[in-house]
């Protein structure tokens, strides 16, 4: 297993950051994922300790008392160094589904002039990529996915939007995302999915994890429609296929 260099900082008195070299790589990833699994089953308890994978760095957060740093830092160095690869929890593609209508799409025509792409062009380019989730946040839910064909990268809207409607699929840079709920966002909108990525009443409010994979397909208006009543009814299945890195 390869070792990178790795930087360790207090993150407040509660917490600390552990950086990766900056890039955004798969093979980083696995080795952040590596060694949160590591300290989860052999010297950090769920219980006590929450942990937040994304990118290049690892966030630990100690709910009961302020850290020691200087001591934990140590910790955490000797913990990485002795790192072996071992078997991760599973982990899904996730198949979700997207319509393009210019309903939804309300970014679509000014993409399509950006990239000198016809709509329909844009939409295969979009749906026959498989995108790594490298981190959740911004709002609960929302997924950093990378794996985006630079044939699609586009700069952020040089104005926000107040509003971003939930479900809203997005470009931005060398990005792909989904709004899980209303916001004020600057992504580039192209269609609209489905499923609800984020659920408070659920056991497991957010069904992704970081290290999942998504893929996307397209649907019509008509099908959308179905698919959000199934959804708000508890009757909508999602797609999903195990995979090992």
């Amino acid at each position: 297993m390869t070792h990178y260099s790795i930087s360790i900082r207090p993150f407040g008195i509660h917490a600390v950051l552990i950086e990766w070299p900056n890039e955004v790589n798969e093979a980083i990833l696995e080795n952040i994922l590596q060694f949160q699994n590591h300290l989860k089953t052999s010297h950090l308890g769920e219980e006590e300790w929450e942990m937040i994978p994304a990118y290049n760095s690892l966030t630990l957060i100690y709910r009961k008392a302020p850290i020691n740093f200087a001591e934990f830092e140590e910790q955490l160095k000797t913990w990485y160094a002795q790192l072996e690869e071992t078997s991760l929890p599973q982990r899904f593609i996730w198949r979700l589904p997207v319509c393009y209508d210019l309903e939804f799409g309300i970014d679509l025509n000014s993409v399509s002039e950006k990239l000198e792409k016809d709509i329909a062009e844009i939409i295969k380019l979009h749906t026959s990529y498989t995108y790594t989730v490298y981190g959740i946040g911004f709002l609960p839910g929302f997924m950093y996915l990378g794996g985006l064909p630079s044939s699609l990268e586009v700069p952020r809207r040089a104005e926000p939007r107040l509003k971003v409607k939930k479900g809203s699929v997005g470009l931005a840079g060398k990005q792909t995302g989904i709004y899980p709920q209303e916001s004020p966002g600057g992504w580039n909108i192209i269609g609209s999915c489905s499923v609800s990525m984020f659920d408070p009443k659920k056991k497991e409010p957010c069904f992704v994890s970081v290290g999942d994979k998504v893929q996307f397909y397209s649907i019509t208006k008509a099908e959308y429609d179905l698919y959000k009543i199934e959804g708000e009814v508890g009757i909508y299945k999602l797609e999903k296929t195990k995979w090992d890195a």
